[in-house]
């Protein structure tokens, strides 16, 4: 590995030069020391910060989702603070605006909408209301908005996830 160039004055003496040979040894060491461990393999355990007072999404699948602890396998709304509510909603197609508009009555700052196993975006008709509200819509698939409500909520930030699970 090549750190650098010693550098050496016109009229420089041997402990001069000693010294500076030196100072590059001691660099290299310390480089290739912070190397090795930044290539080393390290396993990390992760706990979960245990929170009765905020709903955590702890578990998912495709066909359920569990918050804290508790399982639904029905379409749900979730907010860190409030009960969480069914949401009648059997599948993508199905959806209508008045869907949405259970939201507006819990005034998030951002939903986060879940759209089932894969990513689909819905029509804009669909969250008009709620864009005119000044409420943010993010559409992901159903995995990834179960992670970022978990990290919004985290946050302490105002957020909703409607997470749609079709029958």
């Amino acid at each position: 590995m090549h750190i650098g160039f010693i550098q050496v004055p016109a009229r420089a003496d041997e402990s001069c030069i000693a010294r500076q040979a030196n100072r590059l040894a001691q660099a290299s060491r310390a480089v290739t020391s912070r190397h090795q461990l930044a290539c080393r393999n390290t396993d990390l355990k992760l706990h979960q910060e245990a929170s009765g007072a905020l709903n955590t999404i702890t578990s998912y699948g495709a066909d359920y989702v569990a918050i804290n602890l508790q399982r639904h396998e029905g379409s749900i709304i979730v907010m860190p603070e409030t009960p969480v509510i069914a949401w009648p909603v059997s599948s993508f197609e199905a959806l209508t605006p008045e869907d949405f508009d259970a939201l507006i009555a819990i005034a998030p700052e951002v939903v986060v909408f879940g759209s089932g196993t894969r990513l689909r975006f819905p029509h804009p008709r669909l969250v008009a209301k709620l864009s005119q509200q000044r409420i943010g819509v993010e559409t992901m698939d159903f995995g990834a908005a179960c992670r970022t409500y978990n990290i919004l909520m985290s946050e302490g930030r105002r957020v909703a996830a409607a997470l749609l699970i079709e029958a």
